[in-house]
């Protein structure tokens, strides 16, 4: 990777303007592998640079990888209408860098979640044709029964669907089961458990692929970068 001036390593780490990384720079608020740094146009290798700002350590990166825990009540928009956008959980550089959810989970449900400014990365994760599984547990208003069961693995016809569609579910306890889906479509765990017969009361989402919300040890509201082995546990 070619080098590029610190303002605009600044800027493409979501910084802030040009004009406003260059008046960090000309202030002394910027140190670059521990040195501070007050040209504007020194030019350096951005990517794995380690930078101090504000006193804020940052390394650079051409992409982002995050996973969050979603609390309740949030919105995976960046213009949100009703509740606090999940963006808002996320340190302000990553929002002026473009970073945005991988799909989408509703207001009300919490889990994992990934986000990313990486477009062919949020594609490959967002695409049906990849098949990426997504375990959800899902807690039911009324006492589970084998009919519930057997329909929600055999398939259960949607509005709008033009064929009954099925996962894979298992029991947990009376009023709580786990289900693991390939598609993506609106509201489908609600509108399922609602085709068989009961209603959900609260829905998590505890693993994509792979990767588990346990293993990363996220409480809610809480993220992380992914690396690269993670990153790997995501798409078959």
């Amino acid at each position: 990777m070619k080098k590029l001036t610190l303002d605009k390593i600044l800027q493409s780490q979501g910084f802030g303007t040009r004009k406003g990384c260059r008046q960090l720079i000309l202030q002394g608020d910027v140190a670059v592998e521990g040195r501070t740094v007050t040209e504007c146009d020194e030019p350096f290798h951005p990517e794995g640079l380690s930078l101090s700002v504000m006193g804020e350590q940052w390394t650079c990166s051409q992409f982002v990888y995050l996973a969050l825990n979603k609390p309740p009540h949030f919105e995976c928009s960046r213009k949100p209408s009703h509740h606090p956008g999940v963006l808002t959980l996320l340190p302000e550089q990553f929002r002026w860098r473009d970073v945005q959810p991988v799909g989408r989970l509703d207001h009300d449900t919490t889990g994992l979640l990934l986000l990313s400014d990486d477009g062919a990365f949020i594609h490959a994760q967002s695409s049906p044709k990849r098949h990426v599984p997504k375990v959800y547990v899902a807690t039911t208003h009324d006492p589970l029964t084998p009919a519930q069961l057997g329909l929600l693995n055999e398939g259960v016809q949607l509005i709008d669907e033009p064929a009954p569609i099925a996962g894979k579910a298992r029991q947990l306890d009376t009023h709580c089961l786990e289900i693991v889906l390939e598609q993506g479509k609106y509201h489908q765990v609600k509108r399922m458990l609602a085709a068989a017969g009961n209603h959900c009361s609260a829905l998590r989402r505890t693993a994509i692929g792979g990767l588990t919300l346990e293993s990363l040890s996220l409480a809610q509201g809480e993220w992380c970068y992914l690396t690269p082995a993670q990153r790997a546990q995501l798409v078959p």
